[in-house]
């Protein structure tokens, strides 16, 4: 293919990962479901097998997409469930890995190395399509914070167990202690070098006062393959820095916050358009009828049995009601990391290595295609849903400026003592100023005697040095 032809395919791919998103949000299907099918269409017409290729494009999105799952994640919301989150990415994963890959042992008539790898590939849930599928629907605030926090943190397990075990069959010899010290040296480190990554990268944002705001994104893009890169490099966990990079820069105020916000939404979304759109090419239709039974088979035990096991083991005691740990093991949706998992073998030369690749492909594709579709049932049958909408403001405004001045607009949300109060009652700072009112769907223009409801939006042009203030004034 010539190059005009390249970025016409590259143009229809795009538009087509956007109307099929639209279209897949009215039948509550993940879209990466239709990307997958996408690329599979376009096998028929362009021949791709290159694994590498894929495998290190797939990485690169999958920093980008955890990276704004981050952005979006509120640490108010997650401190409190970080115990079971944590639970659930080590011990849950290793649980669901020995459960399915003892089924995978006999199913496909693999050895045990290589049947514990394929559970160690589906173990852990996927971020990307976790995040997409809770985004639209009214979950709970303490079960979304687990199930987001557990997908943006398992990754480091799956990836250590697959590598592990990839590492036995090529060269088998098992030491226990250099085992464990690896994974706590990546668990350990990643988390470490995320903190450190995070503080940095608030500070540095917020004083380099760049000339352009389109740079502002770029930044914080270049800053998070940066600490990826480097922690890699140190054997640590270059994805769990990531996550908890951008949870950090997520809860902290930044230089053109709301820039950086949307521009990694879209970023996202283009990425997983472009990754899950290739893995889809990676699959040939005429190799999985061979598999297809073994595959919905070891689908069906992972959701029904393996999963739930995992969490029911991982999550003892009565912190959550048997209904909520059941919606728990019901949204824990396999998607890119599974697949992007499965290259490895692929590209290790594991002798059962596309036989595994293609076991994985209808494992996400019934994860997505049930799972996915049916989160909103399962979400009222055990009793998930949340008892009122997330507050989601239509408008968004932002002081272009802002960078180079020392005032900030502030955008926060009431609920606190403020409410029922007049705008003239608050002991507002000096040189404080209500410039806009969301209500609902309406937009309203303030004056004195505005009364403040709660959940209300607020957008407030205040002194820097007065912001905490201003935020305690309404959220206490």
């Amino acid at each position: 293919m010539n190059v005009e032809y390249t970025i016409l395919l590259f143009a229809v791919l795009l538009l087509t990962g956007v109307m099929t998103a639209k279209f897949s949000s009215k039948l509550g299907v993940p879209s990466l479901l239709f990307f997958v099918l996408a690329g599979m269409v376009m096998t028929h017409f362009f021949y791709f097998d290159d694994a590498w290729l894929t495998q290190l494009i797939g990485t690169i999105a999958l920093i980008v997409i955890l990276f704004e799952g981050g952005l979006q994640t509120k640490y108010s919301d997650v401190k409190t469930v970080m115990k079971p989150a944590l639970s659930l990415a080590t011990f849950g994963v290793l649980i669901t890995t020995l459960l399915s890959g003892t089924a995978a042992v006999y199913i496909l008539d693999v050895s045990w190395l290589e049947g514990i790898l394929f559970g160690a590939i589906v173990g852990s849930t996927d971020a990307a399509a976790v995040f997409s599928v809770l985004g639209g629907k009214n979950i709970k605030p303490r079960l979304r914070s687990v199930l987001e926090a557990e997908s943006g943190t398992n990754d480091p397990m799956a990836v250590f167990l697959t590598i592990t075990i990839i590492g036995l069959i090529q060269a088998p010899s098992f030491e226990p202690f250099a085992l464990l010290f690896s994974f706590l040296w990546q668990m350990g480190a990643g988390l470490a070098f995320g903190l450190l990554f995070g503080m940095l990268s608030v500070w540095f944002i917020n004083r380099i006062n760049l000339d352009s705001s389109g740079l502002y994104p770029v930044l914080t893009i270049a800053l998070a393959v940066f600490a990826f890169s480097l922690v890699t490099v140190c054997k640590a966990s270059g994805f769990l820095t990531v996550y908890v990079m951008a949870v950090m820069l997520g809860n902290n105020d930044l230089t053109y916050r709301h820039a950086i916000l949307r521009f990694h939404e879209g970023f996202a979304w283009m990425m997983q358009i472009v990754m899950f759109t290739l893995l889809g090419m990676l699959v040939f239709p005429n190799q999985l009828a061979g598999v297809a039974w073994q595959g919905v088979l070891l689908a069906v035990i992972l959701i029904f049995i393996a999963r739930p096991a995992g969490v029911f083991l991982s999550l003892p005691g009565k912190t959550f009601p048997v209904s909520e740990k059941l919606f728990i093991s019901w949204a824990g949706l396999k998607g890119a990391v599974p697949i992007i998992l499965a290259t490895y073998p692929l590209v290790s030369g594991i002798e059962n290595s596309y036989l595994l690749f293609n076991a994985v492909f209808f494992v996400v594709l019934l994860s997505a295609l049930v799972q996915g579709a049916l989160i909103g049932p399962a979400a009222s049958l055990f009793k998930a849903e949340g008892e009122g909408k997330a507050v989601q403001p239509p408008h968004s405004l932002e002081l272009v400026s802002m960078g180079k001045t020392n005032s900030e607009m502030i955008e926060l949300v009431v609920s606190g003592s403020a409410s029922g109060k007049e705008i003239q009652q608050l002991d507002l700072p000096d040189k404080t100023l209500v410039t806009a009112v969301i209500r609902g769907d309406q937009l309203i223009t303030p004056y004195g005697g505005t009364v403040i409801e709660e959940e209300d939006v607020l957008y407030i042009l205040a002194p820097k040095k007065q912001k905490n203030t201003v935020k305690r004034l309404f959220t206490v």
